[in-house]
């Protein structure tokens, strides 16, 4: 299906379920500032939903963290899933964060989202808009119309994407998808595992060392709920402030790293929303490389109620010494 016939049939079946009252309100994008600036947004009439509902190629964000304030609400809201979003919801109803009765999701199909970012780098600027031609991707912009191929402009994760499948869904729109391979999703970190230590260190001092503690990829995960997270507690010395040197700067996202470890389901919204364009997915993406190889394989968000091998210790599990002798590589 084509970004405007899914959008066709959300906006129809929304009006609906709020007209039955299966639902008292939507949540879904909206545009901000800019075409390609979209943002969840929450709807609650149809004149609402005329007004402001969009879903195009730039509808990347993930609505699932939303749902957990959202799900606390009296009512129940309808809310759209793209197969990437439903691993998160999945995974946040497993962690108890999301009310499921309050919430009815309704899976739509996608075939990946564009990012502004490549699209840039391809020279086209003054975006005003974007739609689909086939393969290819048409934007507009404030100078008249380019034409992109469309795995040029789609955004990294989509191009590995791990699956077209809803693990959760109360009703499709569209036909149900299937998983894909993982050799394309591991290619980078496999490249990085090719480093030495020395040269790794490099890569993520380089990459790190742009980071300017806006805390974006923290609030963006749906993997970071904590009520009072550690890096707000004025007690730490390091809550809401700039890096005071190299070892800080690391500091935060590896832990952020570990925290998440075994319950990233690799949605790449951290990475989306850096404004320094620093790779944090390759972070995530190396923790589940290495729990599926140690642990076997494993996907957050893939089973409700699911144990997390990190949390879920068996005879079987690696020995220590493997570990470490892992890390030492």
């Amino acid at each position: 299906m084509r970004y405007d016939e899914i959008f066709a049939a959300m906006l129809k079946r929304a009006k609906e379920l709020l007209a039955d009252g299966t639902v008292n309100r939507v949540i879904g994008w909206k545009r901000g500032e800019f075409s390609y600036d979209v943002t969840p947004a929450v709807f609650e009439t149809p004149e609402e939903l005329d007004a402001g509902f969009v879903y195009d190629a730039f509808c990347g964000a993930n609505v699932s963290k939303y749902l957990i304030r959202e799900s606390e609400k009296p009512g129940r809201i309808l809310c759209f899933l793209k197969p990437c979003d439903s691993f998160s919801f999945n995974q946040l109803l497993t962690e108890h964060r999301i009310r499921r009765e309050n919430v009815y999701a309704v899976g739509i199909p996608c075939e990946g989202m564009a990012d502004v970012k490549r699209i840039r780098a391809a020279g086209i600027d003054g975006i005003t808009g974007i739609r689909e031609e086939g393969e290819r991707f048409i934007v507009s912009t404030l100078y008249g119309e380019e034409s992109m191929d469309r795995r040029e402009a789609l955004a990294e994760r989509c191009l590995c994407c791990k699956s077209k499948r809803h693990p959760v869904f109360d009703e499709l729109i569209g036909d149900e998808g299937e998983d894909a391979p993982d050799d394309a999703r591991f290619a980078e970190v496999a490249r990085l595992e090719t480093m030495t230590a020395e040269e790794r260190f490099d890569f993520w001092r380089g990459e790190l060392s742009r980071c300017i503690r806006c805390n974006a990829c923290r609030n963006v995960c749906p993997a970071c709920t904590c009520e009072n997270c550690v890096f707000d507690n004025p007690a730490s010395g390091i809550s809401q402030k700039a890096a005071a040197d190299s070892f800080e700067e690391s500091m935060y996202h590896i832990i952020r790293a570990f925290h998440v470890a075994g319950r990233c389901t690799d949605c790449g919204e951290c990475s989306r929303v850096c404004p320094e364009n620093i790779p944090l997915h390759l972070l995530n993406r190396k923790f589940i490389k290495d729990i599926d190889e140690l642990y076997g394989a494993y996907r957050a968000g893939d089973k409700a109620d699911a144990r997390n091998p990190l949390v879920n210790f068996t005879e079987g599990d690696a020995e220590a010494r493997i570990v470490h002798e892992r890390g030492k590589a």
